[in-house]
């Protein structure tokens, strides 16, 4: 397993902090996630065999939020 930490423009409520933990949670091989909003930012751990950090910032990107 390997853990990161996204910093995440754009979340500006409570809402958005749900939001972003739905698509982590629903990405393939991410097997834990905790989304905040001060600091804006996700902790994701995944398998690597199963998911790549790219792809992961990908899916935050494609649901209208900023990946530093």
């Amino acid at each position: 397993m390997e853990t990161t930490i996204i910093t995440i423009g754009g979340m500006t409520c409570m809402g958005c902090v749900g939001s972003v933990k739905r698509v982590l949670d629903g990405f393939a091989g991410v097997t834990q996630a905790e989304v905040t909003l001060q600091p804006a930012q996700a902790t994701v751990t995944f398998d690597p065999a199963k998911a790549n950090l790219q792809g992961i910032k990908n899916a935050i990107s494609d649901a209208g939020y900023d990946v530093a």
